[in-house]
Parts: C-alpha cells; sequence; structure tokens
C-alpha cells in the first residue's frame, strides 16, 4: 500500500545530498560496515550514497584465476541455487516464479530454461558493485519497470514472484559457454541501478527496454558491470549444461566478489 516509487526516488534523493553525510557514521555502526576495506576514510565521502556505492582498495578482492572458474559477481549471501525446471525458478520455499516473468521476453527465457541459477542477496552492509562473473561480449541488456517491494525475507516469503514483479535491469553476457544473464532487481529504498556500457538507469518513469548490442563491450572476469545505489539481489542465469556449481556452495553461502562458484563444462 506505500508509494514505492515516490519513497525510493525521495530516498534516493535524500541519500545523494550533502545532508545525507551526516548519516555515514549511524549507517556505518548500525550495519557494521568493513569501513577499512573503503578505498577513501568515509569522511572523504560527499554523501551516503558515494559512501554506498564505495569502491574497494586495489587487489582486496582478487579474482579467481582459473581460465574454467566462474567468479561471484557480488559480495552477498547466496538466498537460493539450482535448476531452472520447466522454466520455473525457486523464490523460496514453496514459492516459484517462471523465466519468462523474470526476463520480460520468451525467446530469451527459452535459452535458460533447464539452465542453472543463483540468487544472490547483497545485505546494506555489503560492497554494491557489480561485476562480470566471466569474460564476454555484452550482447545487450533489457530493462523492465515493476513494483519495488523489498527483497528481504518478509518480501521473499511474502510477495509471490517478487523478482519478476519487482523492476529489473538485465545485462545479457555472451560468453564460451553461451549466453548468461545478469538479472539486478531493484527493491524499496533502492534509489536506483546503474550500468557502466549505457546511460540506461532504473527507477526514473522510463518504459520498458530490450536493447541488442551487436559491437557490445568486451568484459574480462572480474571487469565493472555496474553498481546499486542502496541494496538488492542479483540473479545469474546460464543456459543448460554450460556449467556446474561449486561442491560446497549451497543457500546460506556468503560469497565475496572474485570467488569461485562454478566451473565451465562446455
Amino acid at each position: 500500500m506505500l508509494p514505492q516509487r515516490w519513497l525510493s526516488r525521495q530516498s534516493g534523493r535524500w541519500a545523494a545530498s550533502k545532508w545525507s553525510r551526516r548519516a555515514i557514521p549511524w549507517f556505518i555502526r548500525r550495519y557494521n560496515v568493513a569501513v577499512e576495506e573503503a578505498e577513501k576514510t568515509w569522511q572523504e565521502y560527499g554523501s551516503l550514497a558515494d559512501f554506498f556505492c564505495r569502491r574497494l582498495k586495489p587487489g582486496l578482492r582478487p579474482i579467481c584465476v582459473d581460465s574454467e572458474a566462474i567468479a561471484s559477481p557480488v559480495d552477498a549471501q547466496v538466498s537460493q541455487m539450482g535448476t531452472a525446471s520447466a522454466g520455473r525458478l525457486i523464490q523460496a520455499k514453496g514459492i516459484n516464479y517462471s523465466l519468462e516473468q523474470l526476463l520480460g521476453d520468451r525467446t530469451k527465457a527459452e535459452s535458460f530454461a533447464g539452465g542453472e541459477f543463483v540468487t544472490l542477496y547483497l545485505s546494506p552492509r555489503d560492497y554494491h558493485r557489480i561485476h562480470a562473473p566471466l569474460k564476454g561480449r555484452v550482447s545487450g541488456y533489457a530493462y523492465w519497470p515493476g513494483r519495488l517491494y523489498p527483497v528481504n525475507d518478509l518480501g521473499v516469503h511474502g510477495v509471490p514472484g517478487l523478482f519478476a514483479r519487482n523492476e529489473r535491469l538485465i545485462t545479457y553476457l555472451q560468453t564460451d559457454v553461451g549466453q548468461v544473464a545478469v538479472v539486478k532487481v531493484g527493491a524499496m529504498m533502492v534509489g536506483s541501478v546503474r550500468v557502466t556500457y549505457s546511460n540506461v538507469v532504473s527507477n526514473r518513469r522510463k518504459p520498458a527496454q530490450l536493447v541488442s548490442l551487436e559491437k557490445g563491450p568486451e568484459l574480462e572476469k572480474g571487469e565493472e558491470v555496474g553498481f546499486f545505489q542502496f541494496g538488492s539481489t542479483v540473479i545469474l542465469l546460464f543456459e543448460p549444461g554450460a556449467i556446474r556449481w561449486r561442491e560446497d556452495l549451497t543457500t546460506g553461502t556468503t560469497l565475496k566478489m572474485g570467488e569461485m562458484i562454478a566451473q565451465k563444462i562446455i
């Protein structure tokens, strides 16, 4: 019943203002942020939004060097993982949703049906920049406007089809294991989601977009793709038979960006 978009836009504007800088020490204490990892001291950030999407000190997140390894694109906790059987993904116990709803396109959904997926939840304390899980070319992107339900436990267990109903900004990578989708899900109080290869921005009252890029940028594994201005969720999708998960990866696993999560099969 809350005005989700208005609240999220207003929170984004406030967080980007110079007045929000005063809230940075409270935010650090409230969420136990590892300030020693940031590239700058907190006093050097001009706003809470700047601090939230902070970069890390160089070399702090080594990227798994094995050419067959898939890297975690974010600092996060594994919320769900598995196979998109019959074109459906698990949201929570007893709740699932369709690939077509998530991706907003039947042809795209058919490509990933039967493939592996992992849902990664970023908490407020996490580093909020998103990186390429493997080397590939940005072959396109999609922006689907939607709701901005919270993606915490209350939302995940209480809102059927949550991730397919919230705003999504999707990056498609063409890689040596086929197409990979990096789905960035908006949420309540997420000011916006931005990417490095386009000026498309979420939560700006813009129409839906599905764009193919014939000459999209080539990204190395670990190269930055975009960032959240306040936190949310990333869903990775792989085509069938492309990868196998790391043996000890399971729901609840805490990950650092660059850490190996899977290996290539193809």
